[in-house]
């Protein structure tokens, strides 16, 4: 509570307005991307702070409607209730305009909304910690506060722009290197996140396409990237084990290999990789790979055994015993 009184006694803000901030509330000071493929339709939020679990509080999307970043004295509920305004019609300047009229603490919040349509609304309060600042473009809003320097914003900026030929997940992921490069948030890292939503509506459990955070580490940038790279090799799995499905083993397997080459030493990833390469009736193949595989962990051989009951694994007998001999 003393931290809270002084930052609002230095800002100038009056004793009425200081009532609305909660001692219990995050203040999430930190740089943030929000953005719109023209080409697909998807909507994207970025962000990394010196604060635990940023992506809880800040980074706010729906698929079909857009997405919003809250942050600096943070409302969360400028999230679900901007997306309801959003969703019932109104554009992303008319949804937040109606979110700060009704706030008494509207300058020390820091707020960017995208509509499905591409507009992009943006504030900035007056009494938001320097450096604070934002930069509103074509299909994206970057904002930061509690800077380093000054650039943070513009380098967020250039760097989304100069990476427009790349999917959207990865335009925020430079943005984001880009903020940090330039100074970053004044404490220091802790936190990121990462989500994408549709152009269209989706239903509730497929709403996001995706949703990565990094908690809690010393390089969450770095860390945040990992696990985007995770989630693009398991959609290459994904998208191989549809093509099995479909009898098209060239695609699915150029789909498995793309996936382990992004992760080499993932035993998961070899592992049923070599079970469709089994079921394909390429044992020769299969083999030295599961042998390496049951090497490394005994378990994966155990699963083995278990996947003929429910029809996993279609070989024959004497196919069975010679993967269980490796």
């Amino acid at each position: 509570m003393r931290v809270l009184l002084l930052l609002t006694a230095c800002s100038g803000i009056t004793a009425l307005q200081a009532q609305v901030y909660k001692s219990s509330g995050p203040l999430v000071h930190t740089f943030s991307i929000v953005a719109r493929d023209s080409a697909t339709g998807e909507m994207a939020v970025g962000v990394q702070s010196h604060w635990f679990s940023v992506g809880t509080s800040v980074a706010w999307g729906e698929s079909g409607t857009g997405v919003v970043a809250t942050q600096s004295f943070i409302d969360k509920s400028y999230g679900p209730k901007g997306l309801a305004l959003m969703k019932s019609g109104l554009t992303a300047q008319q949804a937040l305009d109606s979110l700060l009229k009704a706030d008494e603490a509207r300058e020390v919040r820091q707020v960017a909304f995208i509509d499905n349509k591409g507009n992009v609304a943006a504030h900035t309060g007056k009494n938001c910690i320097q450096y604070a600042s934002d930069i509103k473009g074509a299909n994206f809003s970057v904002q930061s506060n509690m800077m380093l320097g000054k650039t943070v914003c513009e380098s967020m900026a250039a760097a989304f722009k100069a990476s427009h030929t790349k999917p959207l997940a990865e335009r925020v992921l430079a943005a984001l290197d880009a903020a940090q490069t330039a100074g970053g948030d004044i404490r220091g890292m802790q936190s990121a996140a990462l989500i994408v939503v549709n152009g269209t509506a989706a239903d509730a459990w497929n709403d996001k396409l995706i949703d990565v955070r990094v908690d809690d580490n010393p390089q969450p940038l770095k860390e945040l990237r990992r696990l985007y790279n995770l989630y693009v090799a398991y959609q290459h799995m994904n998208n191989g084990d549809l093509a099995t499905e479909k009898n098209d083993m060239e695609k699915a397997m150029n789909e498995y290999n793309a996936a382990m080459k992004m992760f080499p030493e993932n035993l998961e990833m070899q592992y049923w990789t070599a079970i469709t390469l089994a079921n394909n009736k390429r044992l020769e193949e299969a083999l030295p790979m599961l042998k390496k595989i049951f090497a490394a962990d005994k378990n994966w051989k155990e699963l083995t055994k278990r996947l003929p009951a429910v029809k996993l694994l279609t070989v024959t007998g004497d196919a069975l015993k010679q993967i269980l001999a490796q």
